[in-house]
């Protein structure tokens, strides 16, 4: 396997584990919250007009355009950013840190998390909202030969249908290759939601240095290729 390609798996790896571990703290802290999955809030807000039982109604519905400020805000950093002809995934990865550090740190502000969200435990939340949508945004326009990873539902999809295909025989080379490529980030991203839930129990918000720390690795394995690529350059 060619040193590019165990980079790109490894980083579809780390993305996809940290949107199921994002989404899912935000959910278990935050009354509910999708902060990843924001179409999900749109559920959850339908469920609490029709039967109101708490007092998270607001958060959710701040949520969205936190999320698309997030995306609206990164579009716009990426597009100064190749006009520039800088590395935007670099400055990319930079955002989501600094938001995800905001998140943490306005996530501890805010606890302990009572029965109802307090001013600041709705800051956080949009925060994490703005975050991911960041994410999301990154991925789209910066890793497009990615598999995505703040939206699995798709994913898991086209990983059964090129699964039934292999386990019968009618997969060749291209699917089988497609199958491998989607199943990681899959795999990832369960296993970042499962452990957000138990990290987030034992140690609330500062789980969240576990994503941040993963975002610093993915900085330090694109400063690589920024190093390199500069190298080639002025060889050339």
């Amino acid at each position: 396997m060619k040193r590019s390609e165990v980079r790109h798996k490894t980083q579809n790896i780390s993305l996809g584990f940290l949107a199921g571990y994002v989404d899912t703290l935000g959910f278990v802290a935050l009354f509910g919250l999708f902060t990843a999955h924001v179409t999900g809030n749109f559920v959850l807000i339908g469920s609490e007009l029709a039967n109101p039982q708490g007092g998270s109604l607001l958060l959710k519905i701040l949520a969205f355009p936190a999320f698309v400020f997030g995306v609206v805000f990164t579009r716009l950093m990426v597009a100064v950013l190749l006009k520039f002809k800088l590395h935007a995934l670099w400055y990319a990865y930079i955002l989501q840190l600094v938001l995800l550090i905001a998140f943490l740190v306005t996530g501890t502000m805010a606890s302990p998390i009572g029965s109802d969200p307090t001013l600041m435990a709705e800051i956080a939340g949009v925060i994490g909202s703005m975050a991911m949508g960041a994410h999301s945004a990154a991925g789209r326009l910066l890793l497009p030969h990615f598999v995505p990873t703040a939206m699995m539902t798709g994913n898991v999809t086209q990983l059964v249908i090129d699964s039934v295909d292999v386990l019968r025989g009618a997969a060749d080379e291209n699917v089988k290759r497609r199958c491998v490529k989607f199943l990681w980030p899959v795999v990832a991203f369960a296993i970042g939601a499962v452990g957000a839930a138990f990290a987030y129990k034992f140690a609330g918000f500062y789980a969240l240095l576990l994503p941040i720390c993963i975002l610093l690795y993915l900085m330090y394995i694109e400063r690589g290729v920024i190093k390199r690529t500069h190298r080639a350059a002025q060889a050339a």
